[in-house]
């Protein structure tokens, strides 16, 4: 059949549909098809309801709803609404909650594994890289045997956003070497609390809106969160301004958008496809976003705020990955662990070798066309 056959077969079946409806409009006294009613999901994040991270989920809530034509609705919740930030994966496995936003650091009491799904040991490779790993380098069949098969969860979970390297915290003075942080109490979550023990500090894992609290009651001397607008949100600023950016500790995490696995496999496959790929889609929304207001904010928190942003020194950054060489044999005792490891380590040493050999040198193009600005 050529293109105009079937344009002309198409126009007369919107002519007949037309005319059937006009013919039919008096023995009508309703519509023949109603509106379907949208389909609410329950999706409670890790994050206050102020946190840059609370928008980012709404950015995907709002992508969801748009593509399903309004036949899914997502009702994001911030954390404390249903469950406290950490045990979201609890209740999206036991059905209470539909859907949550988080990261896979913070069921890894639950699991040493977790934190391999973005908090784990860098290899060389940026949160892009592993990312990239989950969707094409088998991770996402390692998550779903370890959620799965391993745990026994009743979930289905997808990555997205990757993030930036996130920095290594606010301190009240300077740290310069391995031997300012001896007997430092640091917050951090994951296996990065593992990794400081290592370098000599002892580590409480707290959710990001317990962190200024425990700083001022002395709980802690120092810690990360993030990124430079949550930080500003929580108010790090007003009780340290030494903030420290790059650190290996937690250098290629990104998002978890988890759900209850009967709950997803209910849904129409399209409403299944939206909710995976948008995913995809607020990745680039959320990387967009977060380039504005990171950079954004950390020029206020220099500018107004009176914080010294510094570089991490070279020495803290070796020892890092010195703590990482230590860690990897005992994490590989484990034959899952292990068997992620692997995956990743062959991932990135093909995928990182084309990355660096391919990337030109950015800091010697930034550093001639804004000459002065890097302090390093």
């Amino acid at each position: 059949m050529t293109d105009m056959s079937t344009m002309n077969r198409r126009s007369f079946l919107k002519r007949s549909a037309l005319a059937g409806g006009v013919a039919g409009t008096g023995a009508l006294a309703a519509p023949a098809v109603l509106a379907q009613a949208p389909i609410v999901l329950k999706m409670q994040t890790s994050w206050g309801a102020s946190n840059i991270w609370d928008e980012f989920a709404k950015d995907y809530a709002r992508r969801v709803e748009e593509m399903s034509g309004g036949r899914l609705k997502i009702d994001v919740l911030p954390a404390g609404a249903v469950v406290s930030a950490f045990q979201v994966m609890d209740a999206v496995n036991d059905g209470v909650l539909d859907a949550s936003h988080s990261v896979c650091a913070y069921w890894y009491g639950k699991n040493k594994a977790a934190s391999l799904f973005g908090t784990g040991p860098v290899f060389g490779g940026s949160a892009t890289t592993m990312l990239s790993w989950f969707y094409a380098g088998g991770g996402d069949e390692l998550f779903r045997e370890l959620t799965q098969d391993v745990m026994g969860l009743d979930v289905v979970g997808f990555l997205g956003f990757p993030m930036f390297a996130q920095p290594f915290g606010w301190f009240k003075g300077e740290v310069n070497t391995v031997a300012d942080l001896q007997g430092f109490k640091y917050r951090t979550v994951g296996l990065a609390a593992d990794l400081m023990a290592k370098m000599g500090m002892s580590v409480a894992q707290l959710p990001g809106g317990e962190l200024v609290p425990a700083m001022e009651r002395g709980v802690i001397d120092a810690f990360e969160f993030n990124n430079p607008s949550s930080d500003k949100d929580f108010g790090a600023q007003d009780v340290a301004k030494n903030y420290y950016l790059a650190s290996y500790h937690q250098a290629s995490e990104s998002f978890e958008f988890l759900f209850n696995r009967p709950f997803f496999e209910d849904l129409d496959p399209d409403l299944q496809a939206i909710l995976r790929y948008g995913v995809e889609a607020a990745s680039t929304a959320n990387t967009a976003k977060a380039m504005d207001r990171y950079s954004a904010d950390l020029q206020w928190l220099q500018d107004e705020a009176g914080v010294t942003v510094h570089r991490t020194s070279k020495e803290i950054l070796d020892a890092q990955l010195k703590a990482w060489d230590e860690l990897i044999p005992e994490l590989e005792q484990d034959a899952f662990m292990k068997k992620c490891l692997d995956s990743q380590r062959a991932w990135v040493e093909r995928v990182t070798f084309f990355e660096v050999m391919n990337s030109p040198d950015y800091t010697l193009a930034y550093d001639h066309y804004f000459p002065g600005r890097l302090k390093l």
